[in-house]
């Protein structure tokens, strides 16, 4: 399964679940990332605690949502926006026909400097929990409109 994960910055959240998707699925899923405004650079501490994590970082990089539009991308299955509420963040919309999901969390590079190892470990949580209980599910088997609602419940 193809998913494209997507936020404002593609600094942060979008990273980390790209690299819980990808990593944790034992190759069932591909996971990309991507952002809206993307930052240009991914946030020093999503590398930080990917490394802690045990997950690659190399290659992880901050791109614009535009790349996955060109015709020679790879073709989503699912898109899911990871952008919170708290800041009024513009989560990103991606036409056509993929799933679509909203596990919407706050951004933790809002945080203050201080405060951000920890509100990164929240966020870390957060989306593992999302990505696991997605993970522990048969979704190869799964109709779409299963597919849908399980995405859908994962986010509320």
């Amino acid at each position: 399964m193809n998913i494209l994960v997507l936020c404002t910055g593609n600094s942060a959240r979008s990273i980390l679940l790209e690299s819980i998707l990808t990593h944790r699925s034992e190759g069932r899923i591909k996971a990309w990332s991507a952002g809206s405004k993307p930052a240009g650079k991914v946030h020093p501490q999503s590398l930080v605690l990917l490394a802690e994590k045990g997950f690659p970082t190399d290659g992880l990089t901050s791109q614009s949502w535009d790349d996955y539009t060109a015709p020679n991308a790879p073709v989503m299955d699912a898109v899911i926006t990871v952008c919170g509420s708290a800041a009024a963040e513009e989560c990103p919309y991606w036409p056509g026909a993929p799933l679509r999901a909203h596990w919407g969390v706050e951004d933790p590079a809002a945080a203050a400097p201080q405060e951000q190892p920890a509100a990164f470990a929240e966020t870390y949580a957060l989306l593992s929990a999302k990505a696991a209980a997605f993970l522990a599910l048969p979704f190869e088997e799964m109709t779409q409109e299963d597919l849908q609602s399980v995405f859908n419940r994962i986010g509320s």
